[in-house]
């Protein structure tokens, strides 16, 4: 058992030293999506640090975006928008323990996500 875990965080980790600017971005928004479902469980279950310690992996995730964004491009005012009310909605869901907000935040990044996945499959393949 330890041995397949050992293969499979070796997979991962040469998963991401090898990946793209683009993959990372797009492990990021996978991330921030799988900490908001832990977090979901977790409400459900009424484990209220467990809901608190994944919304907050979430939210660095947003954070970590929005200090990447590059504002010499006029979209970048656009994305700051939409991870301002993500990050609110985290917040509020955190502070509440509201599942409402946390599904709207998870829907909001689901939706950054896909919209990623669109650009990368769009745009021309470049070399690492």
């Amino acid at each position: 058992m330890a041995y397949n875990q050992d293969i499979a965080q070796q997979y991962n980790r040469n998963k991401i030293l090898t990946a793209s600017p683009a993959e990372l971005t797009l492990f990021l928004y996978e991330g921030a999506i799988k900490f908001c479902n832990i977090a979901a469980i977790a409400m459900e279950k009424n484990d209220l640090q467990k809901v608190h310690t994944n919304i907050v992996k979430a939210e660095n995730i947003i954070e970590e975006f929005k200090a990447t964004l590059n504002h010499k491009y006029p979209v970048a005012d656009d994305f700051e928008k939409i991870y301002d009310y993500i990050y609110d909605l985290l917040v509020e869901a955190n502070i509440k323990k509201d599942p409402e907000l946390l599904e709207r935040a998870t829907q909001q990044i689901r939706g950054m996500r896909d919209t990623w996945k669109e650009v990368m499959n769009k745009a021309p393949k470049q070399s690492k």
